[in-house]
């Protein structure tokens, strides 16, 4: 059975989806964004929107459509752990508002890069393939303390 756009469109906008509630404390949490091309009427154009989600110890998803306020308001409203551990591309708007999780002044955030941007910041360096494939192992191996002595 085919549905048409506008009756999906329908069926969604009527539709009141709840953010879940984490069970236990939260000590991970994963954001990421993009954008959204949202098309008008012929010949009106398109419009590009942000979105932004996040994700809450590998269970708990949620998505914010041009409010990042509410992406930090339903972060903070749940249990935080200290320190939280936060994986994200490196983009600077997700870390603005990876920098607002947690109201107190000692609370502690870990910033962790994604490994595919990693690799991807990893490849820009330049050097010998061989070079960057050793680097590369040894990131993964999480002996980043040896591979910063062999950058500088």
């Amino acid at each position: 059975m085919k549905v048409g756009h506008t009756t999906q469109q329908k069926l969604v906008l009527e539709q009141d989806f709840q953010l879940p509630v984490a069970l236990q404390a939260v000590s991970e949490v994963s954001v990421d964004g993009g954008k959204v091309r949202l098309r008008g009427k012929p010949k009106a154009g398109c419009h590009w929107r942000d979105y932004k989600t996040v994700r809450l110890q590998g269970i708990y998803y949620g998505a914010f459509f041009d409010d990042n306020q509410s992406l930090v308001d339903y972060v903070n409203s749940q249990r935080l752990v200290n320190p939280l551990v936060c994986l994200g591309d490196g983009h600077d708007g997700v870390w603005n508002l990876v920098r607002e999780f947690g109201k107190s002044e000692n609370f502690e955030r870990w910033e962790i890069l994604d490994w595919y941007h990693l690799k991807e910041n990893l490849y820009k360096i330049g050097g010998s393939l061989k070079r960057l494939k050793a680097a590369e192992s040894f990131l993964w191996q999480g002996r980043i303390a040896i591979q910063l002595t062999k950058l500088i």
